[in-house]
């Protein structure tokens, strides 16, 4: 059995905005108490119009999104169009499903446009949660605060960053687990846009 008091901790936020998904992460790599990296990166590039943000095991996320996006673009030249949001999230989904004896320990925000902007979480089963904007990890209490007092639907592509922003901020300052820098993905129907805020 996994040790909590070994569990790595992170912060993930991820906001939908008129025209597109912000999803965002803090830089600290942490094992139980100790440091193990102040420059880590939990946000990942799936396709060209979806990402995800991860909050666990690093490394299990880094397998999974290797393995996602292989399939996916094999999808896409099969198509010839763009997957959307919510068949990433599905096949995301059935690959850790799968793995439900020995799970991939990584809580997952998957962000991406279609003809709407739309975010879902994944839990190490599979669950597919969708909704307007989400947090996970040890912060995510923290962070879901400022989120559920400040999110509209009607914001504006500098208003969701710095929203996004502000809930990890919120995070870092309670939870020893974040800190020292946000990686920010910006996704759009022109693209994926990537941003580091030194912290």
């Amino acid at each position: 059995m996994f040790n909590e008091a070994f569990m790595p901790g992170a912060t993930a936020v991820g906001v939908t905005f008129k025209e597109g998904v912000v999803l965002g992460a803090e830089k600290r790599f942490t094992y139980g108490t100790y440091v193990v990296s102040r420059g880590g990166k939990k946000v990942f590039k799936i396709s060209r119009t979806v990402g995800a943000a991860c909050a666990g095991l690093v490394a299990d996320m880094q397998i999974l999104v290797r393995e996602i996006s292989a399939y996916i673009y094999l999808r896409e030249i099969e198509l010839n169009r763009a997957l959307p949001p919510n068949s990433v999230a599905k096949l995301m989904s059935v690959l850790m499903f799968e793995r439900r004896w020995a799970p991939l320990l990584t809580q997952v925000v998957i962000g991406g446009v279609d003809d709407t902007p739309s975010i879902y979480v994944l839990d190490p089963l599979g669950s597919v949660i969708p909704d307007d904007y989400a947090t996970v990890g040890t912060g995510a209490e923290m962070a879901i605060g400022v989120l559920e007092s400040e999110y509209r639907k009607d914001l504006g592509e500098e208003e969701a960053k710095a929203l996004v922003v502000k809930a990890i901020k919120s995070a870092i300052q309670r939870d020893a687990a974040s800190g020292d820098g946000i990686d920010l993905l910006i996704i759009t129907k022109s693209g994926i846009k990537e941003e580091t805020i030194k912290l």
